[in-house]
């Protein structure tokens, strides 16, 4: 109940609305379906993939999602830095709550307990090749997701809605995104990057070229 507060009373994602010409939304760690259903009714014209890694969340988004038929696809599952499988851990995060299980890589003697793919494999999923919206809310795993490889999908993103659970997801976030320009905003807990678009280099004059 305070997902669906912070969401649906709180307004948490209403600077979002602005948004024009939605098509397709990443929810990565959608927990019970509130934040795709918030998405699928703001954007009317939007398809929704929610990802989530708790078997218990996963269970009671199909029932939230289920009235958006073909426009929700809810994939139980988690992201990472590349397609592996990944271990859940269950109440040792922050208040140990539904909201905040992680995923974390196994030890090489134990398997994984859930699917994890990176964005980019995400985006293939939903069959075309951008994503409009990305919302991310996934417990400290942006130390993966914006690493090494995200340079490999971070050019197919338009807008960038996440939470950064401390000053080292901060740092890896916006070094992923040193690449890029785009309008920087807050609401809340929320760090917003609207229009990504590569920084383009300005050429050099003749006559500079020429002296070096």
């Amino acid at each position: 109940m305070d997902v669906f507060e912070q969401i649906f009373i709180g307004q948490e994602y209403l600077s979002l609305r602005s948004l024009k010409d939605v098509s397709l939304v990443l929810d990565l760690g959608a927990n019970v379906g509130y934040s795709s259903a918030w998405f699928l009714n703001c954007f009317p014209n939007s398809r929704v993939v929610a990802l989530e890694p708790d078997d218990r969340n996963v269970a009671i988004s199909r029932v939230n999602l289920k009235p958006y038929g073909e426009r929700a696809m809810l994939v139980h599952g988690a992201v990472w830095s590349e397609s592996t499988s990944l271990k859940l851990w269950k109440g040792a995060f922050r208040d140990g709550r539904e909201w905040a299980t992680q995923v974390v890589q196994p030890l090489a003697s134990s398997g994984g307990d859930v699917q994890a793919w990176d964005v980019g494999s995400l985006i293939d999923m939903a069959g075309v090749g951008k994503a409009d919206l990305l919302k991310v809310d996934i417990e400290r795993a942006e130390l993966a997701v914006f690493g090494e490889t995200a340079r490999t999908w971070l050019p197919r993103i338009r807008n960038i809605c996440i939470e950064l659970h401390g000053p080292d997801c901060e740092k890896v976030f916006f070094q992923a995104l040193a690449g890029f320009d785009y309008s920087l905003e807050y609401s809340g807990e929320l760090t917003i990057c609207r229009n990504l678009r590569i920084k383009t280099v300005a050429p050099r004059s003749t006559d500079t070229a020429a002296r070096n």
